[in-house]
Parts: structure tokens; sequence; C-alpha cells
């Protein structure tokens, strides 16, 4: 039987300004994401959101940001390896704080927006996050994009990692994200995302935007919480995969 993660970014909403429906993700989800503070979230609402995590038995990952609220995380900052390792360390720390008071942990790290695609090629940045995730806890695990250098680069300074595949973005044939700015990066037919997903979860291959086939070996399949389709999306991905066999489970469990 095929097992996957699924996972979503949630916790992100901020004061009156709500995103994303956190409460019916967490029933669809196997992993949650959730938002540290420094590119979304508030206080409040992160706690929430871990509170319905560890009611529901969801994993909590630490959803690390550069600091860019305005941004919402998704702006490129050239911050010293000092700074980045600084940030991190805050963030990892603040939710570790929030999920002791829920009665859960934080198992695992997954770096947001910008953060997410610099380091997943950009050696300086990434051995930043790495060297913050091994000062607070090296038991934490760190999620990044399938086949990028980040995740050998990661191994190798001992970190557990977990390869990770977007259900509602589409790939370029070098097996990259194609960028936002692009038409068509963002898929929202939640029937083809979810067959794409079960092809992925069985075979290990996507297509890519201009039709080719590429490989993607993942371990954990992200529905972006923001997005107005998300919670169909994930349940239709969801529905889909425990009518074909495959069995939904956080990474944590396995590792």
């Amino acid at each position: 039987m095929a097992v996957i993660d699924l996972n979503s970014d949630l916790g992100e909403g901020y004061g009156a300004w709500s995103m994303g429906d956190d409460a019916a993700m967490l029933a669809v989800v196997s992993s949650a994401n959730i938002a540290c503070g420094f590119h979304a979230g508030d206080p409040a609402g992160i706690y929430r959101t871990v509170k319905g995590a560890a009611e529901k038995g969801v994993a909590v990952g630490a959803h690390v940001s550069y600091p860019d609220r305005v941004g919402f995380g998704r702006r490129d900052l050239d911050a010293t390896s000092e700074e980045l390792i600084a940030d991190v360390i805050y963030q990892i720390g603040a939710l570790k704080g929030v999920a002791a008071a829920a009665r859960t942990t934080v198992r695992y790290v997954k770096p947001h927006g910008a953060l997410y695609n610099r380091i997943a090629n950009d050696s300086k940045q990434g051995r930043a996050v790495i060297d913050a995730i091994k000062a607070v806890d090296p038991s934490l695990i760190l999620v990044g994009l399938a086949g990028a250098p980040i995740l050998d680069l990661a191994r190798k300074e001992g970190l557990v990692v977990v390869a990770e595949a977007f259900a509602d973005r589409a790939y370029t044939s070098q097996g990259q994200l194609v960028s936002r700015r692009q038409a068509g990066a963002m898929l929202h037919d939640a029937t083809h995302i979810a067959e794409r997903m079960l092809q992925l979860a069985r075979e290990g291959t996507l297509e890519a935007i201009d039709g080719s086939t590429i490989k993607i070996e993942a371990q954990s399949i992200c529905v972006h919480g923001d997005s107005p389709d998300a919670v169909a999306i994930a349940q239709e991905v969801r529905r889909r995969f425990e009518l074909e066999g495959v069995e939904i489970r956080s990474f944590t469990h396995a590792i």
C-alpha cells in the first residue's frame, strides 16, 4: 500500500483578517505547517490552530519565514547568516512554547515562501537554516522541495529530511515549481489535482507544464491553505486516496 503525508500551511490569519479555514483543513491533513509570526499569524490564532492540530492528532511543524509580514514572506531577502540563524531559532522557539501549552510538540520545520525557494539552491542561506535547527533541536525534520540540493546538504549535516511536492502548483520539465508570476502556475481543478497526486503517490511521476513526464520522489504533499479552493482540493485528494487505497499518514510516524 502506498503511504503519503498531506500537509498544509495554517495559522496564517492576523487579528481581524482571516486566512484560510484551519478547522476544515485540520480534518483533512496529517501534518500542519504553523506560521510563527514572521510572515503571518498572531499569538491567539497560532495557539488556536496548534490546539486544533493536537486535538485531531495532526503533526505540528514550524513554518519559518523571512521577517516579511507585508509581503507575506514571498519577497526574497539577503539576510546575513547570523540574522537568519537567529530569526529561525526565534520562530522555532516560539512555536515550541505554544505547542507545549497545547500539550503537543513541534516535530519538523518547513520554511515558507521566498525562504523555502531560496534555500532550495542557496547553500549559504540553507546552511544557516540547518544550523538554526541543529542549535534548537537536531531531532527536528527538515521539509524541503523534492530534488533540491538543500535536502542532500541537510542530510550531510545530520538532519532527517522529507521531500515535498505541491498539489496545487505546476512544475517545469526540470522539476522546479513554475513561478507564480507565470500563467498556469497555480492549479485549481480539484479532480485534476487529485488525479495528479494519485499518480505521484503510486508512480512517483507528474506531468510538467510542457506535457513531459518528470520524476518526483516525495513523501509529503502540500495543499496551500491560503487559496480559495484549498479545502475542496484537500478534501478531493484525500477522498481519492482513500478510494484508491493510498494511506494518508504523517511522515513523523515513520521517523
